[in-house]
């Protein structure tokens, strides 16, 4: 028997979430993960403080810097920017998701190959934005290139070797 609350939900009278902790279900890397959790958690907190998933990075809590890009239906999104509960029924992939085993994608490689991760703090980031460009520019320019990253800082100075992999694998 279900909930009153899930009840009503699913008859279509949708009632507000909270404020004590909710079931969330998030499909993340490939794997469903049931999750109790308030409704102001962001996807960026379950991530990291529920999951365990330490790659995607907590840095402005704005939006600004991009350090917690993750893929949400192969889109670019800053993570500390979107609900726990908005990111339900949709497929979240993160930086952890992206090699399979040890063989790193040809992106990774290409990071490491131009020596574009010198700190390594806004790798994650950049490599999740540049990969929701390249699934749907494969041999995206140089100008769709930066707008990718522009909202991805990187503090380090690693940004021209993260152009020259970007590059790289845009160019075959």
């Amino acid at each position: 028997m279900l909930p009153r609350r899930l009840a009503r939900a699913q008859s279509g009278k949708a009632q507000p979430l909270g404020p004590s902790k909710v079931p969330i279900t998030l499909d993340v890397n490939g794997k469903q993960h049931l999750l109790k959790l308030e409704p102001r958690v962001t996807l960026l907190q379950a991530l990291r403080e529920h999951l365990h998933l330490t790659g995607t990075k907590r840095t402005c809590d704005h939006g600004e810097c991009g350090a917690c890009t993750v893929l949400m239906d192969g889109r670019a999104v800053c993570s500390c920017m979107t609900l726990a509960a908005d990111a339900q029924g949709k497929k979240i992939v993160t930086i952890e998701g992206l090699a399979q085993g040890k063989a790193l994608t040809r992106l990774q490689k290409a990071f490491v190959d131009h020596d574009g991760l010198q700190c390594g703090f806004c790798t994650p980031g950049m490599i999740m934005s540049l990969k929701a460009l390249f699934d749907q520019h494969p041999r995206a320019s140089s100008a769709q290139i930066k707008t990718a990253i522009a909202g991805n800082y990187c503090r380090c100075g690693a940004l021209p070797n993260i152009l020259k992999a970007a590059t790289a694998v845009a160019r075959g």
